[in-house]
């Protein structure tokens, strides 16, 4: 199963804030050995909520949305994710009493509607001011500010996916052949590849710098730490067999 994120708002798009859910995401994955296969951006357009909406869901990926479920006219996420799983919004009852228990009165005409959900769906539970997000199979409803969002999907994944959690974080480690060229390597990439399907081969062509003038490629292999060193090991003595010099990179 692989990670994937929606990240709402027309402000993201249009420049007036900058998104800083997708590199959270990111590291909060990384601490639990899982990895952000995906992010789509989307502005405050219902029909293209729904859209990605419908393919997530019909797809297999854990998917994380953040922004869009508060209780403006711009939050369309809650009424799109029930369109796109063809089911009505229903006053979740535990986000009722939460919201109730915050606002008292003043939950009332409209801060309620934050507790209307695709019916059928989990509440997250919120840390900050206890208005719940959301959960529907696999893919989860964050609000779009960081100080709640972030430890909601930490919530979402230490309760519901450590399954998914990797023993070890995955590593990365590269090494430098000069004055090679990718072209030339590129049916011994091939040959890694499908010897070592579980890593991810990376190479990242470099005309000369101040550290290494010569024209050279770092090569990377990512993936499971036992894995990773031994990949490595051959792919340095292979490049060498070939005639190169081979340096190390630098560890991540």
């Amino acid at each position: 199963m692989q990670v994937g994120a929606l990240i709402i708002g027309d402000e993201l798009l249009s420049g007036k804030r900058q998104d800083k859910h997708m590199q959270a995401l990111i590291r909060i994955l990384a601490a639990r050995g899982m990895k952000l296969a995906w992010a789509e951006y989307l502005g405050d357009d219902p029909a293209r909520i729904e859209a990605a909406l419908r393919r997530a869901f019909a797809g297999g990926d854990l998917v994380f949305s953040f922004g869009g479920i508060g209780a403006t006219p711009d939050d369309h996420t809650r009424a799109c994710a029930a369109r796109a799983l063809g089911v009505p919004l229903a006053l979740h009852p535990e986000a009722k009493a939460l919201i109730e228990g915050r606002f008292g009165a003043d939950a009332y005409p409209h801060r309620i509607h934050m507790g209307h959900f695709p019916q059928g769906a989990a509440i997250i539970p919120n840390p900050v001011n206890q208005i719940a997000g959301f959960s529907h199979g696999h893919v989860h409803f964050l609000p779009g500010f960081p100080s709640m969002a972030w430890p909601m999907a930490e919530w979402v994944l230490d309760t519901h996916c450590r399954h998914l959690f990797a023993t070890q974080p995955d590593v990365e480690r590269s090494c430098i052949a000069i004055q090679a060229r990718e072209g030339d390597l590129i049916g011994l990439m091939q040959d890694f590849s499908a010897r070592y399907p579980a890593l991810k081969l990376s190479s990242l062509p470099n005309f000369g710098n101040q550290a290494i003038p010569d024209m050279h490629i770092e090569f990377g292999f990512t993936g499971q730490p036992a894995l990773v060193e031994i990949a490595i090991a051959e792919w340095a003595k292979a490049l060498r067999g070939l005639g190169y010099e081979v340096r190390a990179g630098d560890p991540e």
